[in-house]
């Protein structure tokens, strides 16, 4: 199996119908702190996951959020995908910042290579 993208977003929606689309919006890769430091902010990932259909569609999914290369979250979860579909994992970090700066949330499928994803936190406006 395929990540074929990871963002951070604000909203994620599945259309009815088919074929089947996806409605991101508010796709972001910084965002400004919702009060001073120290803060724990809640952004959500969203992960597209591809099967092949010549391979099985179950896996497990692991995110771990890193700071200066030193773990603040994890996230591990199952998955299920018909051979040759997509589908999606949505994961809401709770992530503390002590100061302003970068997290990068490193993603992969069954001990796979990691794909990383960096969120900069700036200061509030």
């Amino acid at each position: 199996m395929h990540i074929v993208a990871a963002l951070f977003v604000e909203d994620f929606q599945l259309r009815q119908g088919a074929p089947t689309r996806l409605d991101l919006s508010g796709v972001f890769f910084s965002m400004q702190a919702p009060s001073p430091v120290p803060v724990v902010v809640t952004p959500h990932l969203v992960a597209l996951i591809w099967c092949p259909p010549d391979e099985q569609g179950s896996g497990i999914f692991e995110v771990v959020f890193t700071k200066d290369d030193q773990e603040v979250a994890r996230n591990v979860s199952p998955f299920t995908v018909e051979s040759g579909k997509f589908t999606y994992r949505l994961v809401r970090g709770e992530l503390p910042f002590d100061d302003y700066g970068q997290v990068v949330a490193r993603c992969r499928l069954d001990r796979g290579p990691w794909h990383l994803v960096p969120l900069t936190l700036l200061p509030p406006a």
